[in-house]
């Protein structure tokens, strides 16, 4: 008698530190950062042809998570944006700031000057 309730509170008390380990984890996960460019392009055939393949590379390689990519944008306010809308979702801004501080994206500068205009803010998502 005295093993089965043995079993039973060694079974509660695991149940128990399982689910304080749980509410652990989950309170230490960062909210997601979304990264949200407005880009005003110059030279459609060369930005498409030229810049975004190196470009979708070079973010998908640091991190980055494409969410939205220029598709129909539909005004509920307002005008809407004559630019291409482009969002990204990265672990951290310090994730993103490594991206543009790389190697790969000062590569890619004088192209993406050349093509394009680009409007950028980072947004801290909210932790689910």
């Amino acid at each position: 008698m005295k093993t089965h309730y043995a079993i039973a509170l060694a079974m509660l008390a695991g149940f128990g530190l399982g689910t304080v380990a749980v509410q652990g984890l989950h309170a230490q996960a960062k909210p997601p950062v979304y990264q949200v460019t407005e880009i005003e392009i110059l030279d459609p055939e060369a930005y498409s042809k030229d810049y975004v393949p190196k470009a979708r590379a070079a973010i998908q390689a640091a991190g980055g998570k494409f969410l939205a990519v220029g598709g129909k944008t539909t005004s509920l306010d307002g005008e809407p944006p004559k630019s291409r809308i482009v969002i990204q979702q990265w672990d951290s801004v310090e994730k993103i700031k490594a991206y543009r501080d790389s190697a790969a994206f000062k590569e890619l500068l004088p192209l993406r000057e050349k093509l394009a205009k680009f409007r950028t803010y980072a947004v801290e998502g909210i932790a689910q």
